[in-house]
């Protein structure tokens, strides 16, 4: 966890030197993503450190180092950390998404600071499936739990993934990996006496100060809900992060989304 810059810290000398960037990243509001502009961070002191850096060092590992022309969807995008990891790695389209307007400005100045062309716009997860296209890689981290329908999301979500799902959402509860039946009894309640039984806990109040993380899951639902939606999960380069391929997402060359809203799944 980083603790407030020193007189002499580096990050306190940058912003001497650059103080009108520094007093543009100020102007947008807090960061949520700490990002490097010109030797300017936007967060240096995130009460999760690093961040999202702490995850991108693993996740990273799982990206290609060459990118070019790959197309690339970052849903909830926020300040556009991962939307620029992946330009600068040559992807091709690239284009955040998110309901944050605030989020979507600094989005837009760090893409602006360095030089990069990257598209982001005003977008609902529940309305990502009116994007035209698939993608390359969709991007859908630290998303699912902040979500009141996270599994209706997920499945419009499915649509837009012509190569690669990279999914990461905070787990709580058990991180045990194991397999379970096929079915149960009707009367069998030990399954769900187990700590370790797939499930996602209800938060209706508040967790971390945060209202809107509504659904927390353990490792066991986190699996089986990827598996549910026909991802096959491929990788999993750090403990919350999993890389999916669609492999049963259709059904007589339909979404299983689809087939459940007509009631024929």
């Amino acid at each position: 966890m980083s603790s407030s810059p020193s007189a002499h810290d580096p990050q306190v000398e940058a912003a001497k030197s650059c103080p009108e960037l520094t007093r543009r990243i100020i102007a947008l509001g807090d960061w949520f993503h700490n990002i490097n502009l010109n030797g300017v961070w936007t967060a240096p002191d995130h009460f999760l450190g690093d961040f999202p850096n702490v995850k991108w060092k693993d996740i990273s590992k799982a990206v290609p180092e060459d990118l070019k022309g790959a197309s690339v969807l970052d849903i909830g995008c926020n300040a556009g950390f991962y939307s620029i990891a992946l330009k600068k790695r040559g992807a091709g389209r690239v284009l955040g998404v998110d309901v944050d307007e605030r989020y979507l400005n600094q989005a837009r100045f760090a893409a602006e600071t360095l030089g990069l062309k990257i598209e982001f716009q005003k977008c609902s997860v529940y309305d990502v499936d009116q994007i035209p296209g698939q993608f390359d890689y969709v991007l859908f981290l630290g998303v699912f739990y902040h979500l009141r329908y996270p599994l209706f999301a997920l499945d419009k979500i499915i649509k837009k993934v012509a190569g690669r799902l990279f999914f990461q959402s905070m787990m709580r509860g058990s991180m045990e990996q194991r397999t379970w039946n096929g079915d149960y009894e009707f009367w069998d309640v030990k399954p769900f006496q187990d700590p370790d039984f797939p499930c996602m806990y209800f938060i209706e109040n508040s967790y971390a100060s945060d209202y809107t993380n509504w659904w927390i899951p353990n490792r066991g639902a986190v699996e089986g809900i990827l598996r549910s939606s026909g991802l096959q999960i491929l990788d999993q380069p750090e403990s919350e992060t999993y890389v999916c391929e669609p492999r049963r997402v259709q059904r007589d060359g339909k979404y299983l989304l689809d087939l459940e809203l007509s009631g024929t799944l």
